[in-house]
């Protein structure tokens, strides 16, 4: 699973991670009730209930496997209720500051996720130390973050 804020790359790196790996692609934002999308496009983040529908689709992707999923799973509590479906779940973490990922929100078109609630990923965010994750820096670029993913997986 490739995880983090919004912004950050998961879906870029997970599509490219998905065909190197023979697996098959999800992105999360996909599974998404539509309520969940209303409001986040609204300018309201998600709370835990928002989470629950959401996550239990997450979950049922990655036990259809194999897959690579791009997930932000902010919590640990989220990761942790992913991992009862995949225990074998693998986390890549693509991190960069806030600061720059607010200047590709900015200028990110036709995606349901506004710039603004940037900050409340953040608040939310619990990072995967002590999970095992994989540490990429989301500005690198795409090629070597797939490189070094590929070089721990594999």
């Amino acid at each position: 699973m490739v995880m983090g804020v919004s912004g950050c790359g998961k879906s870029t790196l997970g599509r490219v991670l998905a065909s190197a790996l023979g697996a098959r692609f999800v992105d999360a934002d996909d599974l998404h009730p539509a309520e969940n999308i209303a409001k986040m496009a609204a300018g309201q983040p998600l709370d835990d209930a928002d989470r629950v529908p959401w996550l239990d689709r997450c979950a049922a992707a990655l036990a259809a496997g194999p897959v690579v999923l791009a997930c932000s799973a902010l919590k640990r509590r989220y990761r942790d209720r992913l991992r009862v479906a995949a225990p074998d779940l693998r986390l890549i973490h693509l991190a960069a500051p806030q600061t720059l990922l607010a200047g590709r929100l900015v200028a990110r078109t036709g995606h349901f996720m506004p710039a603004g609630l940037l900050a409340s990923q953040f608040a939310a965010l619990e990072v995967p130390d002590g999970e095992g994750a994989l540490v990429l820096d989301a500005m690198a670029p795409l090629e070597a973050q797939l490189a070094t993913a590929l070089r721990a997986l594999v």
